[in-house]
């Protein structure tokens, strides 16, 4: 995907991005990097981050990855201490680690729906917390928290993702609110249905004999599923200069999916009642033109 933006976009900022070493996160990761950021990764697992961080420097991007667990307050501030030691500062936080999995609500356990809500919602609260210091001292910082389209109704099997995700954007609201005065701003982005990510696979599986990818592309108003790069990209405007008046706001890249509604009617049946009823009416005003008196206007309207 080519980018849009210029090469030095983000050049001179240093970005935080929690779960950047894999799926949708690496590629935020890449695209600040290739943006001109300095960028930090973090996760749970070394081997992936080694190997992330090797794959985003052997690009020429200056990267480092931290191993910890969101969900612990001390290992968030190590990460955001560590990353101004290494590269003096920091201007861009991106809250994407995430957990989620298929569960039906009546057999989902306490800690199954806990667990969720501590990755995502707490997450990125603990998250956002270590880093308001050094966010503060960075004058235009962002923290782009990345959210969902789950709870924009409801979705099946998804209750505990849906009522984390619907934290994530209230403490997206608030944060703007409240630490605008800091000169930080505070987003999100809502990722559709993205192809090539875990997420998909697990999330959306096939049915009646159709591929998953295609289940999914027939519900996306714009016919196809999402790539990594828009949402990378997404995330390169809200932290560029061009969003800089843009706080509080989710922004949704789902190609319409959340906006889909079974079309009950088929479009030539629609178009052919249409065109029946612009036609009885266009007749209806010709008689009534045509009535003249009082005697005409009445029979104009014994039609109607």
């Amino acid at each position: 995907m080519q980018s849009p933006f210029k090469q030095d976009a983000l050049k001179g900022r240093v970005a935080l991005v929690t779960g950047g070493s894999s799926g949708i996160g690496f590629e935020i990761t890449r695209q600040l990097g290739l943006h001109g950021a300095s960028v930090v990764i973090t996760g749970r697992r070394k081997e992936v981050l080694d190997t992330a961080v090797a794959a985003l420097r052997a690009e020429g991007i200056a990267a480092a990855g931290l191993q910890g667990d969101v969900r612990s307050a001390e290992a968030c501030a190590e990460w955001v201490a560590n990353t101004v030691r290494m590269f003096g500062g920091l201007h861009i936080l991106v809250n994407c680690a995430a957990g989620n999995f298929l569960a039906n609500a009546a057999e989902l356990s306490q800690g199954g729906f806990r667990t969720v809500m501590e990755i995502d919602a707490v997450g990125t609260f603990t998250m956002s917390k270590a880093a308001f210091g050094a966010l503060s001292e960075a004058r235009g910082a962002v923290i782009i928290n990345i959210s969902a389209t789950l709870h924009y109704g409801a979705t099946w099997y998804q209750v505990h993702a849906s009522a984390a995700k619907a934290a994530v954007d209230s403490v997206t609201r608030s944060l703007a609110l409240e630490w605008g005065e800091s000169s930080i701003r505070v987003v999100g982005v809502a990722p559709g249905p993205i192809a090539g990510t875990a997420g998909l696979s697990k999330l959306a599986p096939g049915e009646g004999g159709r591929s998953m990818e295609e289940v999914v592309r027939a519900s996306v108003p714009l016919g196809r599923l999402g790539e990594k790069g828009d949402i990378a990209l997404a995330c390169v405007f809200l932290a560029s200069g061009a969003a800089r008046y843009i706080t509080g706001e989710t922004l949704v890249v789902d190609g319409g999916a959340w906006l889909h509604r079974p079309q009950l009617v088929p479009r030539e049946m629609v178009t052919a009642v249409s065109r029946g009823v612009e036609s009885k009416s266009r007749g209806v005003g010709v008689a009534a033109r045509g009535g003249g008196g009082g005697g005409g206007g009445g029979a104009a309207r014994s039609k109607l």
